[in-house]
């Protein structure tokens, strides 16, 4: 009877992808048990692998502002409209860089890199937009994103990757270029789509800048901007309830908290949303920027 010999490494390779796993949650866990205790008992400090105090005045003190559900629609709207205009027209701009028929081709190649080294600065930027009527205009969260010139070049490599038989078949059949590009590529690049809808998406979640620039009505803040002015508020109210502790003013909730809690309602939702792009997220960004 052969005996099996011994073998530490798969034993101790376990052990060590154990431990990173658990660095790498950790972090969220205790997040979520901050946020989901009772605000002055953790100030006490002492929570580390449970909650103490059940308590959820935390996400209470959050989304009892009035104009937090309003500024969720226009963060809906922005991700959902956003990200699928930049799909299709980093697609289609992507599907004409690769036609070297195309007359223009050479010279939007070099077109493209220039944003992407160089900026007007914000200043000018703000002028145009001003011009063009986008200052406190729902619109200034979409318009101003639809193409990337790194998003285009990962959809251009991807694209020239696939079997030019696949397209050569269709236009034999008669196809032109707007059915190929609708029954074969769009298709066909799903993993790498799904890849800058990843990437596209999360940006318009968590961007706070542009509200922060363009709108000067705090109605037309997105969910990000209105969660930054509760953290605010809730540390101004700190201050005055340390100050004035001696006047019976109260507070049922702290900075940290909040912080907490806000942490995780701005992640949750890509945690949630990831594990469903994560096949194509691996094989887009494998075919769409190593090969080349």
């Amino acid at each position: 009877m052969k005996v099996r010999k011994f073998e530490a490494f798969p034993i101790f390779n376990g052990f060590l992808m154990l431990a990173f796993a658990f660095l790498c949650l950790y972090p969220f866990y205790y997040v979520m048990i901050v946020s989901l205790n009772d605000p002055l008992d953790a100030q006490r400090g002492g929570i580390y692998l449970w909650i103490r105090d059940f308590s959820i005045e935390n996400y209470k003190a959050i989304f009892k502002t009035a104009e937090l559900l309003d500024a969720y629609r226009i963060t809906l709207f922005r991700v959902f409209v956003g990200s699928i205009l930049h799909l299709l027209l980093t697609a289609m701009f992507a599907f004409a860089m690769t036609k070297k028929h195309f007359v223009f081709r050479k010279f939007l190649n070099w077109w493209i890199l220039i944003p992407m080294y160089f900026s007007g600065g914000i200043i000018p930027t703000y002028v145009i937009m001003d011009m063009l009527g986008l200052v406190n205009n729902v619109m200034v969260y979409v318009l101003p994103h639809l193409l990337a010139t790194f998003h285009i070049l990962i959809v251009r490599t991807y694209l020239n990757e696939l079997p030019p038989a696949l397209e050569e078949s269709a236009v034999i059949d008669g196809a032109g270029d707007l059915a190929v590009f609708w029954k074969i590529i769009v298709p066909l690049s799903a993993p790498v789509l799904a890849t800058i809808a990843l990437f596209i998406g999360v940006f318009h979640w968590n961007d706070w800048f542009t509200g922060f620039t363009y709108m000067t009505s705090e109605k037309l803040w997105s969910a990000q901007n209105v969660l930054l002015k509760i953290i605010q508020t809730n540390e101004a109210s700190n201050i005055a309830y340390i100050s004035k502790m001696n006047s019976g003013l109260r507070v049922t909730v702290t900075a940290e908290s909040v912080k907490m809690a806000m942490l995780v309602i701005t992640t949750l939702p890509v945690i949630v949303a990831y594990p469903f792009l994560q096949k194509y997220f691996v094989k887009g960004m494998m075919l769409g920027s190593v090969k080349g």
